[in-house]
This record gives structure tokens, C-alpha cells and sequence, in this order.
């Protein structure tokens, strides 16, 4: 379980002076905290280039340039560096041995060990995971993912070149799958958001057969109905079985396989996710123009909103849903079909108590920062990263910055 193990006594941690970092270096930037806040770290300039500072110290290593600077579930430092004209990856301070043209969009796996990395090298394009480059290269890399336990890659990848307006040998597929370097057989006009099922044995991407037409290959194989359109497709948990909203008949619809899941249609309809248990499902939908809510297992929540709603969040035991709304151009988090009564500048995602009874969300207002429980805020800082619940639901974890000074603390629920 995700904290379990971490210090979750009710205390507060002054951890770092930042004013003493700032005037140590003459750049610091973006700060990032370790999951269980034990940390904070920044790329910094050093003599000779750049490094990275966690707490008060610093990785040995220097680098040219070191950005997107993050840190991995179980508390890894790392980041893009260019050392020598050339890109790789450090890890706790330690670089990668393979060097690259360029590296960009950096995933965790879900084991929350394993990273990978879009690569170039001599103009070809690729996958890394753990320094463990693709053997293949291609001309081109849109999306791409990695599976569950971090053994694995896939990408939509670009097959053939194409010579400027060549819209006849467009038409006819030059894009495809690739799985750990190895692609498809089959080509597609185009190919979009791979996904792995849960063991990592199946790839499923949404394709687009024709010039007008939208379907779904699941390792090569294409389904055999096409829509006018479709969206990133999923795995139900723990089989091969395969979803996506699609559009047929100027309708959306959830669809398995190729068939109907639910009897209703909508006018646009995304964002779908399984709860936890993967018995049920919640997905974005608009069901009049201009207007957007939460649909679970085909009913849609009575209220709806007009700017924006975005991907719904289970509860642990499946039965409540959250997620972050914006109507009249302010933001808040709704529950279960029901807004907050407080809304704010901004709100980020809503995590629930692992008892599914409460819910904590960071937001801003009036330029400060804040945590929010059950739609109560508490607490402003000049900076504040996501809270967490404790593993028993009985305390907040708050990760903020108040007088330059990064802080982390532990407050029971009860005093919020």
C-alpha cells in the first residue's frame, strides 16, 4: 500500500531553508518533493554546468543542461541531462550509459520502477526502458506506452516515408505498431494511444482504417466494424477483452469488442475508466451541446457543467466517484453528481481516504494554495504539493512551502 511504510505520526518537518539554496546557486529551478515529502530538489547551476539539489545536498554529477527533474513512486530522483551534445537519463545522480540525439516524454510503469523514454538517435526513433534502448529505429514516434510490470514498450510508429502531398501513398497506411522495437504487420492511415493489457501480453491502439473511417487493432488485428470515430481504447482489468468510445451514426457509444455496452448514446462521450474491483465504469459525457458530466455504468450523474469535466476518479471500494469540474470559468471538485458549494482559481486531482469516506484535493485561490477536505479548504501556503491520506484515513499528509521555508507535516483529520 502506497505510504505505508512512511512517517505518519502527527508532527511538522521544517526540511529545507530555501532562502539559503536560492542565494548557494545562481539559478534555481523548478522544485519538485519526493512522494513522502522527506524531500525537495531542483535543477541548480554549479560551476561546470548543471546539477541537481536534494535537501541540502547535491548530486556529483554535472550536466550541460538538466530538466523535467521528477520523482519516481518510490522516492528515485531523476532527470534529462545532456552531457557531452548528447541526451540521457540520471538517476539518483548516476547517468545512464546510453546517449541519444535527444530523450523526451519520460513514463513510469505501473510497477513505479521502471522508466522509459522516447529516443532519438541517428534519425531514428525509438524506445528506452532502463537503458535498455529498441534495436530498431523508426522515422517517426507519436505515442507510446509501457506495460504494467515495465518489461515492455509499444509505439505508433511511421513505417515508410513520404514524399511532400503524397496523399495517394498516405492513404494507403504507413503507420503501424511497434512492440519492443518489432512492428506489425499491418499498416494504417493512422495509429493512435497504445495501451498493454494487464500482463503485458496484448497491445491494443485506436487506427484509422480509411480516409473517413476509425477502428481498433489489438495485436494486428483489426476489429471487424469501423465508426466515424474513436477514442483511446482500454483493457478490462484482468482480461483481453477490449473498450473504446466510438462514434456511430453521428452518436457515441461504449463499446467492447465492437459491440454496444450501454443501451444509451451520447454526443460525445471519453475519459473512461474501471474502478478499482473493475466492475464498474465511469467516462466523461455530454449529452447536450455545450454541457459535460459524469456517466457511471450508463446513467448519467442529474447535474452537468459547462466549461469542462474532466477524468472521473473511483473511490477504493468502487462506490463513490470524483472528479475535478469547471463552470463559469471556476473550478471546484464535484461528488457523486453533487459540486462543492466553494469554488477556487484552480483545482487539481481529488484523492480519496483508502476508507473512501473523505476527500482531499489541492487548489488555489487568490494566489495562495491550499488543501480542501470534503470541500472545506484549510490552510494557505505560497506553495502546496497534491496531499495525501495516511493508509487508516486518520491523517493528511501536507507538503508545502510558507516563509522560504519547505515544510513537511502530518495533521490529523480531525483538526482540519
Amino acid at each position: 500500500m502506497v505510504g505505508e511504510n512512511w512517517d505518519w505520526e502527527p508532527n511538522k518537518k521544517q526540511v529545507t531553508d530555501l532562502e539559503i539554496i536560492r542565494k548557494k546557486y545562481s539559478r534555481v529551478d523548478e522544485l519538485i518533493v519526493s512522494p513522502n515529502g522527506e524531500k525537495i530538489a531542483a535543477p541548480v547551476k554549479v560551476d561546470g554546468g548543471f546539477s541537481a539539489f536534494y535537501n541540502e545536498d547535491v548530486w556529483p554529477e554535472t550536466s550541460e543542461l538538466l530538466w523535467n527533474l521528477r520523482f519516481t513512486p518510490e522516492g528515485r530522483l531523476y532527470g534529462l541531462a545532456r552531457i557531452d551534445d548528447q541526451w540521457t537519463v540520471i538517476v539518483d545522480g548516476t547517468p545512464w550509459k546510453e546517449r541519444f540525439e535527444y530523450v523526451w516524454s519520460p513514463k513510469i510503469a505501473a510497477n513505479g520502477k521502471s522508466l522509459g523514454l522516447i529516443y532519438k538517435r541517428e534519425d531514428a526513433y525509438g524506445i528506452v526502458i532502463d537503458d535498455k534502448p529498441w534495436e530498431n529505429g523508426f522515422l517517426a514516434i507519436r505515442d507510446y506506452c509501457l506495460s504494467p510490470d515495465g518489461k515492455n514498450s509499444a509505439a505508433t510508429v511511421q513505417m515508410e516515408a513520404l514524399a511532400e502531398a503524397d496523399i495517394e501513398h498516405f492513404a494507403r497506411g504507413v503507420w503501424s505498431v511497434a512492440v519492443n522495437g518489432s512492428a506489425w504487420d499491418k499498416k494504417f492511415i493512422n495509429a493512435w494511444s497504445p495501451i498493454f493489457n494487464s500482463d503485458g501480453s496484448k497491445v491494443a491502439a485506436e487506427m484509422r482504417s480509411t480516409m473517413y473511417e476509425y477502428s481498433i487493432a489489438v495485436n494486428g488485428e483489426v476489429w471487424p466494424v469501423n465508426y466515424g470515430c474513436v477514442w483511446a481504447p482500454l483493457f478490462r482489468p484482468g482480461t483481453d477483452s477490449v473498450l473504446t468510445p466510438a462514434r456511430d451514426a453521428g452518436k457515441w457509444i461504449l463499446t467492447e469488442n465492437g459491440s454496444p455496452v450501454w443501451d444509451k448514446k451520447f454526443n460525445q462521450l471519453w475519459h473512461v475508466v474501471f474502478s478499482p474491483d473493475g466492475k464498474k465504469i465511469a467516462a466523461v459525457a455530454s449529452e447536450e451541446f455545450g454541457r459535460w458530466t459524469i456517466v457511471v455504468d450508463g446513467k448519467p450523474w442529474k447535474k452537468s457543467w459547462s466549461d469542462f469535466v474532466d477524468k472521473p476518479v473511483f473511490s477504493s471500494d468502487g462506490n463513490r466517484v470524483a472528479v475535478i469540474i469547471k463552470d463559469k470559468n471556476r473550478w471546484t471538485i464535484a461528488v457523486d453528481g453533487q459540486a462543492w458549494s466553494q469554488d477556487f482559481d484552480m483545482i487539481w486531482d481529488p484523492v480519496f481516504s483508502a476508507d473512501s469516506q473523505h476527500i482531499v484535493a489541492k487548489a488555489e485561490l487568490n494566489g495562495k494554495y491550499c488543501a480542501v477536505i470534503d470541500g472545506k479548504s484549510s490552510g494557505f501556503y505560497d506553495q502546496l504539493w497534491e496531499p495525501l491520506f495516511s493508509p487508516d484515513g486518520k491523517n493528511v499528509l501536507l507538503k508545502f512551502v510558507e516563509n522560504n521555508v519547505y515544510c513537511r507535516q502530518v495533521i490529523p483529520l480531525s483538526q482540519l
